[in-house]
């Protein structure tokens, strides 16, 4: 007897359908895009550094300061190689989620 009124009350229970609580998620868009254009100009600045440090370094006869320039724009290439790779993919996976 327990039994079958236990699961006429559980049947009664109300079932509503999933509701994304973020409501879009506007707030997490906003910081990846923040953080696309952070890594971005990151690398400009450092490629800039870079270049300047190489400059630096052979202006001043300094050849271990130009070597350190020509890593740091090898590392800023590298990094900006990786960023189009992954800035796609982040945006692709937004793209399918909203």
């Amino acid at each position: 007897m327990s039994t079958a009124l236990l699961i006429s009350v559980l049947a009664d229970v109300p079932n509503p359908a999933p509701v994304d609580p973020t409501k879009g998620a506007q707030a997490i868009t906003n910081l990846f895009a923040y953080a696309k254009w952070g890594v971005l100009a990151g690398l400009g600045l450092a490629a800039l550094t870079g270049v300047g440090f190489m400059g630096w370094g052979k202006l001043s006869d300094r050849p271990d300061a130009a070597h350190k320039g020509k890593v740091t724009v090898l590392w800023c290439i590298a990094g900006a190689l990786g960023a189009a790779v992954i800035i796609p993919m982040i945006n692709s996976v937004f793209a399918t989620a909203s």
